[in-house]
């Protein structure tokens, strides 16, 4: 399983006609709406929406799309094969520099530590990783988490020996032992810690707001679409309210979906911060530090074109579109 790739490739002809237009009938009036999302905690609700009837409780028609490799996910939207998807303002970003037009509506979450920089027995810093050979996927929110981790310690990839490897794939190599750290997101997180004498050097805690998750939309089904666009964001929220009525049939539901136990799923709370209503307002509000969304996005925006993940700093005009959440019940 893939999540969180910030460098999106060109859809492949056998994904398209895997994926094909039919399956998303957007331009009609009250058309299903297709919406994809992968392995991640802040995007496990979206499941409990589907199970619980919500999507039918509000009147929209939803199908659920699960990907396995996160990026598939990317480029099935920036093709228009979805509605809209569940990813990272990073990849929204790398998304839109390469031409693809997309409208945020809705502010999952943050990761608040659920993204890990993990070593193995004897490094106990970042600093140490000089001259180590470190796994992450190539492109993804957790190679970007090890740029910055290893910026923060005064250090550049080229200090260390970089392997590129899927995250399923990088985390069994650090478990056996063929790396010598390795980047994650949950629930592979939990699968590398089983190393022993394991320990996580850096997490997205350590940089609030640089890991925002978002539902991002074609730009033009949010124009054509106003009303589906508006309860699929209601539903959002009734399913926040109802996992916090019902914590040990959401946790089951979400744990299930991941491929976890219950209650590995649930030490990833802390690590996925979700968000209310009155957090979403926030971020989607113009403001000079990490709680705002434009903030974040210009300085993400610096990051890639500097470390050169993009040619040019990607456009943020209509990018923002906050009136869905301030219209929820």
């Amino acid at each position: 399983m893939k999540r969180r790739s910030f460098l999106t490739a060109v859809a492949g002809t056998a994904f398209l006609a895997a994926c094909g237009a039919d399956d998303d009938k957007t331009g009609a009036a009250g058309a299903k709406i297709t919406l994809g999302f992968s392995a991640w905690p802040g995007w496990f609700p979206w499941q409990v929406a589907q199970e619980k009837g919500l999507f039918t409780k509000n009147g929209v028609e939803v199908e659920l799309k699960y990907f396995d490799s996160y990026t598939d996910s990317l480029n099935a939207l920036a093709t228009g094969n979805l509605s809209c998807n569940s990813q990272t303002l990073n990849d929204t970003l790398s998304s839109v520099s390469g031409g693809s037009k997309q409208t945020i509506v809705l502010l999952n979450d943050n990761s608040t530590g659920n993204d890990q920089i993990i070593a193995g027995p004897g490094i106990r810093t970042v600093a140490e990783l000089k001259g180590k050979k470190v796994a992450a996927e190539q492109g993804t929110v957790d190679h970007y988490l090890l740029l910055l981790a290893l910026e923060k310690a005064g250090l550049t990839e080229k200090d260390v020996t970089f392997t590129p490897l899927l995250t399923d794939a990088a985390a069994a190599a650090f478990v056996a032992g063929q790396v010598d750290a390795v980047g994650v997101f949950a629930p592979f997180t939990t699968t590398a810690l089983g190393r022993a004498g394991s320990t996580a050097i850096s997490t997205s805690k350590d940089f609030p707001g640089a890991i925002p998750d978002a539902l991002s939309f074609q730009s033009q089904f949010v124009k054509d679409h106003p009303d589906e666009v508006q309860k699929v964001v209601q539903t959002w929220f009734d399913t926040t309210a109802w996992i916090k009525a019902n914590p040990a049939e959401a946790v089951s539901i979400m744990a299930k979906k991941g491929g976890v136990s219950d209650e590995d799923y649930k030490s990833y709370d802390a690590g996925t911060t979700i968000f209310t209503k009155e957090q979403n307002i926030e971020a989607f509000t113009p403001g000079g530090d990490a709680k705002h969304l434009d903030f974040q996005a210009d300085k993400i925006a610096e990051f890639l074109v500097s470390t050169k993940l993009v040619d040019a700093k990607p456009p943020l005009d209509g990018l923002f579109e906050p009136k869905f959440v301030k219209a929820v019940r």
